[in-house]
């Protein structure tokens, strides 16, 4: 049998978030099935998953949803379509500086068999 885990909560203040791509909590240490970038703060945001390339766009006090293994088999570690284990989260802002807020990533991965 698979288990929902839900992977610790990464985050990053207003005041540290600059226009320049810095890390978002730790490199994954789990296969992620679901995760939420959520923008809590007064201002536009840019994710990348290689601390280069835009990845993701999160418009100020929103958030996106991604489920990644829809429909998939529920087999831990090794199944179809996951977030791969190492991966890290950076983050700028786009448009101009927060000046209130965080930005948020959840996440859940399966564990068991």
């Amino acid at each position: 049998m698979a288990i929902v885990r839900f992977d610790t909560l990464r985050s990053k203040a207003f005041g540290t978030i600059t226009n320049s791509y810095t890390t978002l909590g730790s490199a994954l240490d789990r296969n992620w099935r679901v995760f939420k970038i959520t923008n809590n703060t007064d201002a536009d945001m840019l994710i990348s998953a290689d601390g280069t390339n835009d990845n993701f766009f999160v418009p100020a006090g929103s958030y996106t949803l991604y489920d990644l293994a829809t429909n998939a088999l529920n087999v831990q570690d090794s199944d179809w379509f996951v977030m791969q284990i190492g991966t890290q989260f950076y983050i700028k802002y786009s448009s101009g500086a927060p000046t209130s807020g965080s930005v948020y990533i959840e996440a859940i991965y399966s564990s068991g068999v």
